[in-house]
């Protein structure tokens, strides 16, 4: 696997807005070829012994699936808008691939990462429905036996789908999910054109506050 390296052009983002200029300063370059490689590979959940706060994505991208690393490609908010809520005080440049500081950093918070279904697509499209739905029912085991305070589904479609509520919207949900308190909070994905920086930070401050985190 090529692990060359390349720099935006100064003042580029890319074409995808609100990006930091430091998460672009040194990004691997994969070929279409080896990102394809990584299809239906997994990545391990990042969980401490005292998670309060549990984010769930959608699954893994195929750059997240090659650096092991979640929200790893480099145009996701996740890392930004955490920094910007100040659930994280440092931040974090996962594209690379992220350092055990790193994950010993968010463990420290309280915070967890895992997904709905853990095999890679290109595309979170690419999941089908019955696939959604038993992502859901592996992701209440998991929050029962870790017992989180607060459960972040990084995703309103994908929360409909996997749980069987078509008019669920964004915010707590009204019935807790495995003994933790449930929020739905918008997808970072750079494909999510209706959200900054600045609105990813407060919808996924408000589940950090529930869980004693800010």
């Amino acid at each position: 696997m090529s692990m060359g390296r390349y720099r935006l052009p100064s003042g580029s983002t890319g074409g995808v807005p609100e990006v930091p200029a430091w998460q672009h300063a040194d990004v691997p370059r994969f070929s279409r070829a080896e990102l394809e490689s990584f299809r239906d590979a997994e990545v391990p959940d990042l969980l401490g012994p005292d998670v309060r706060l549990l984010f769930v994505g959608i699954n893994p991208g195929l750059w997240t699936a090659a650096t092991q690393t979640h929200f790893a490609h480099p145009v996701n908010r996740f890392y930004p808008a955490l920094l910007r809520a100040g659930i994280l005080e440092h931040p974090i440049d996962p594209s690379a691939g992220m350092t055990d500081a790193d994950r010993d950093l968010l463990r420290a918070r309280g915070l967890g990462i895992t997904n709905l279904v853990h095999r890679a697509t290109a595309r979170a499209d690419e999941l089908g429905r019955e696939e959604l739905r038993e992502g859901g029912r592996r992701l209440e085991e998991l929050v029962r036996r870790t017992a989180p305070r607060v459960v972040a589904v990084a995703g309103i479609t994908a929360y409909r789908q996997a749980f069987g509520h078509p008019k669920a919207t964004l915010g707590r949900q009204p019935e807790p999910f495995g003994g933790a308190e449930l929020w739905v909070v918008p997808n970072p994905s750079g494909l999510n054109a209706h959200e900054t920086v600045e609105t990813l930070a407060a919808a996924y401050a408000e589940p950090a506050r529930a869980a004693g985190i800010l």
